[in-house]
This record gives C-alpha cells, structure tokens and sequence, in this order.
C-alpha cells in the first residue's frame, strides 16, 4: 500500500518525554487545548499536553491528502473536475466543471491556498469518489504509523467521524516531509495561479511565513472549523535541529500563533543535537556492532543517553526518568557482507566469458570445417572420375 517507506530510526516508538516541569509550562502559558513538539529526524516528542486525545482537526487534514497523493498518484496526470468539486463549501482555488487539471497543480492548490475543491478533486481522480477515497487513505494512515486517526474526507470540513490527535498530525507531517516534492511544495509562500475563472497569484495562509515571519520555518498548514477551533501545523529549524509543532483547539487564530511560537522558542533554547556516528563501535558477547550511518538524539540540559545493543544485536537507546527510546540497527562487524553486482556488471562479465569461450572454441570450429571442406572436394572429384570412365567404357 505504502510506496517508499522511509523512516530514519528503524523500530522508532513515539512516546511522550514530558520535558517541560509544571513551573515551566504555567511559565510559557499555553492556552491550547493540545499541543506537540517533535523533532523531526528522530520522532522524538519533546514535549506534549492531550497530544492523544480525539480532536477536529479543519483543514490540517489536507497533509495527509497532499502526501498520500504525491505518493499514490502520478503528479503529471490530468484530473477532470467534477461538479461536486466545483462546489465545494469553503475555501476554494474556484475551478470550474469540466477543468483539466494537472494532479501537481491540485496539490498546490490545497496546501498553499486550502482548496477545498482542489481536495476532491484529488480524491475523485485517484479512487473515483470522495467515499472510496477516505477507505483507501485510512489505510494508508494506518500503515505509517497513525494510531487513532479516521478521516472522512480529503479536507477537514467538518463532520463528527472526522477525528485525529496531535501526535497523529505530527507523525504524519514527519513522514510527508521525508518526500521532496512535498517538502518542496509545503514551504511555498505563494504560487502563481492559471485557471479557466481565476488568474491570480496564491498565498500560503501560514503567518509564520509571511506576515509574521519567524526565523527558521519551512512550512506549515493552517485549519479553521467552529468545531475544531483553530488548528496549526508548523516546520521550522535552526542549525541541524529541525521540529513540528501541532497545535489544537485553539481560542482565537491569534493564540494559536503566539502558542506556536513559544513552543519553538522553548525547543530551539533547551534542545540540542547529540551525534552518534556511522562506523561507530559497540562490543556485546565478544562480538563488535557498528552503526552503518550518522544518528542524531535531541537532549536537554542534564539528559544523558543510555546506550544498550539488543540480543538481536540492535542499539537501544533511552533517557534516564524519560519514556523516550528509539532502536537504530546496527551491523555485526564479523559477518562479510556480500555485495551483488549491479546488473551491467553481471552483463558485461557474461559477455567477457562468452568472449572466451569463443576465443578457445574458434580454432576448433575452424579445423573441423577444413576437413569437411576437404573431404566434400575429394568426394566431388571421386564422382566426376567416376563419371569419366564410365563415358570412354562407352565408346
């Protein structure tokens, strides 16, 4: 179901770190009603209030429509817009009945400007309806990782099964922003818009990365439903650390904002990064593990690594009094590894060993030719000897 899969720390368990002590969080005065910082290359969660709990999620819902469309359709293919789509409820890119559309274009479109009829149109063209659509993209949210999500629809309009949690639409984010087109298209501030009844350049709806920039981010989505409240998605790094920040049932648009904000800020000032590096060494039972590429563990003040190698000759990692814990595979230095030949070489060698065997059966081939050559001429002449005598009997 799930093409591509890729996730950096094989076994990665999303569990909460509970960074913040009470004084801290009363400190920074989030008003959200949930909210989740994780970092972005390890999973892990820096910090987390009701991230589990059941929520509306409004148009946030149209990052998990975007990656599982670059993912399973092909971008360059045109979709027909149906009348269902043209009117849809909401925020709209305004195409029209009958449009051909550019499934790329219809991505854009949702994540840069929230369409809401560029939402059905995707999930019209991939499974044919919005209905069908929803079954096959629960299954793909199941598949890579989401634990307690079930969508309806392709773009958050509210209906009362359309429900997900933080640390859901954190993990989903994680995952989309492993693929290039989407990471690509998710930082987009704005895109110029060619349609057949609107000619205009779009915006990004995300403050952070326009009106009030802040330092660092890379993307984000933002959701608005009177059910939900308001919602917000944002990328953000600074030097090598790079975090998601979810924030849900937001009072005003506003708060969620300043929420956001002091979520980053309080991962950007306590966290950092702590390498563990490819080749790196660990002895277990007489045998030597190394690590086969660079890991990066985001620690605060005072938080120390453990380190364990698993019977399965895995590196278990955890933090003292933490829940955090991710397990990297490792390689067991004593076992040679063989490495296939790519397939040029496999063909070129076959080439060179049919060379040889021609170049010792060639001489051969031609000796046994020779004397057959020879052998049919001295028949032939036997023949024509023959034929001579009979004619001078005759005479």
């Amino acid at each position: 179901m799930v093409m591509g899969l890729v996730i950096p720390f094989m076994l990665m368990l999303f569990v909460s770190t509970n960074a913040f002590a009470e004084e801290e969080e009363e400190k920074l005065g989030i008003e959200c009603e949930a909210y989740i910082i994780m970092e972005e290359n390890s999973g892990r969660v820096l910090y987390e209030k009701n991230a589990d709990v059941p929520a509306y999620p409004a148009s946030l819902t149209k990052v998990a429509t975007a990656i599982y469309a670059i993912e399973s359709g092909k971008l360059d293919e045109i979709a027909t817009v149906s009348e269902r789509a043209r009117n849809a409820d909401g925020t709209r890119v305004y195409l029209e009945e009958g449009e051909q559309v550019p499934l790329r274009k219809l991505v854009q479109g949702l994540l840069v400007n929230s369409g809401n009829d560029a939402g059905i149109a995707i999930a019209e063209h991939l499974h044919g309806s919005v209905e069908e659509y929803a079954n096959h993209l629960n299954l793909y949210l199941k598949d890579i990782g989401l634990e307690h999500t079930h969508f309806k629809n392709p773009h958050g309009l509210f209906d009362p099964d359309h429900v997900t949690t933080a640390k859901d639409l954190a993990k989903v984010t994680q995952y989309a922003m492993k693929n290039p087109e989407f990471r690509s298209i998710f930082a987009m501030r704005e895109l110029k818009w060619e349609g057949e009844s609107w000619n205009t350049t779009i915006f990004t709806h995300h403050k952070l990365m326009r009106e009030r920039p802040y330092e660092g981010v890379t993307g984000g989505k933002t959701g608005y439903v009177d059910e939900s409240g308001n919602t917000l998605i944002t990328t953000a790094k600074r030097g090598d650390l790079s975090v998601i920040v979810v924030v849900l049932k937001g009072p005003s648009s506003n708060t969620a904002y300043m929420d956001t904000v002091k979520l980053l800020d309080y991962a950007f000032g306590e966290f950092k990064l702590v390498e563990i590096p490819v080749g790196k060494e660990y002895k277990q039972n007489d045998l030597t593990y190394i690590t086969q590429e660079n890991y990066s563990i985001p620690v605060t003040d005072g938080e120390v690594i453990n380190e364990r190698i698993t019977a399965e000759g895995n590196l278990e990692l955890s933090i003292d009094n933490q829940n955090f814990m991710a397990t990297i595979p490792l390689v067991n230095e004593s076992e040679e590894i063989v490495q296939s030949p790519p397939p040029e070489k496999v063909a070129q060698s076959q080439t060179n060993e049919e060379k040889e065997e021609e170049s010792v059966f060639t001489p051969i081939y031609l000796s046994i030719g020779l004397i057959l050559t020879l052998i049919a001429i001295f028949i032939m002449m036997m023949n024509v000897r023959k034929k001579r005598m009979k004619r001078s009997r005759s005479l």
